[in-house]
């Protein structure tokens, strides 16, 4: 399978050149853990089809992620510096251009995806799957329900409603995806609950590694002590938290386990490679 960042630059450098593509492209190649398309490459695997058949999926997928990223680090959201250890889009260029680079990943995620060589009819159902997990009734409104957070928020059941959106849904995509792409639409729902439970232990494990470590071992700024959001930690303390994060990652693993017609090794040693990340 060739490299995923060479088939990113390939689908990015198609668009004319510009400022807005040249920021649209800082912040898209700036590394990180390519946690989503990895997602949608592992149920690829577990159902036996060409993982590479998805990449246009994939490259949206990383799109749309990181127009998430570049829209949360702005002044009118996390004011964030640093973001995968560099400066953050609107540091790095303006915060004009970093809006219009948020903006234009956002929409050449879905045209990427509509330009892959699937049917129409699945190239139709997986998209609406990949918008409707990144917008108001999915990670938008995790990010509408993370600023309300700021104003004081401070119950478990609200926090877990803006992570099981903000983080969630867009980690539930690409099990989704997947499932549609491999004839399997039928389970999307028990492939979201799956990625919920992902998202939530993944977003308890920030919160956790944003005690631990340092901005720069971390990777990117931690800003929620100084936006005074509540997090997990915060709210149910450390040793809680971290069980708590451990028994969301065995509940995930344990309904993969239980997907019919599935090889669950794949996504499951994914699984544990998230478990242990230190950034």
């Amino acid at each position: 399978m060739r490299d995923f960042e060479t088939k990113l630059t390939e689908r990015i450098r198609r668009l004319p050149e510009s400022r807005v593509r040249d920021a649209m492209e800082y912040s898209l190649l700036a590394g990180g853990k390519r946690i989503r398309p990895n997602l949608l490459y592992a149920v690829m695997q577990g159902y036996r089809q060409d993982p590479e058949t998805a990449d246009d999926f994939a490259c949206a997928l990383e799109m749309i992620h990181t127009y998430s990223l570049i829209h949360d680090d702005l002044p009118a959201m996390d004011n964030d510096d640093l973001r995968r250890g560099r400066p953050t889009c609107h540091r790095q260029f303006d915060e004009a251009t970093a809006i219009l680079a948020g903006d234009g990943l956002l929409t050449y995620a879905p045209q990427i995806a509509l330009q892959s060589e699937w049917p129409g009819e699945v190239k139709a159902q997986c998209t609406a799957v990949l918008l409707e997990m990144a917008g108001p009734a999915g990670m938008v409104l995790g990010q509408c329900l993370d600023m309300k957070e700021e104003e004081g928020v401070t119950d478990w059941e609200a926090l877990k409603e803006v992570h099981r959106n903000k983080t969630g849904c867009l980690l539930s995509a690409p099990l989704m995806i997947g499932a549609c792409l491999c004839g399997h639409a039928e389970d999307a729902e028990k492939w979201h609950e799956i990625g919920e439970k992902t998202g939530l232990a993944f977003q308890i494990q920030d919160d956790i590694l944003d005690t631990e470590l340092t901005p720069e071992e971390f990777g990117k700024s931690t800003s929620d002590e100084g936006n005074n959001k509540v997090t997990s930690v915060n709210l149910l303390g450390i040793e809680e938290a971290a069980d708590m994060m451990e028994r969301l990652y065995s509940e995930a693993e344990d309904g993969i386990r239980l997907m019919e017609g599935f090889d669950s090794a794949p996504l499951i040693s994914l699984i544990e490679q998230i478990r242990v990340r230190r950034k």
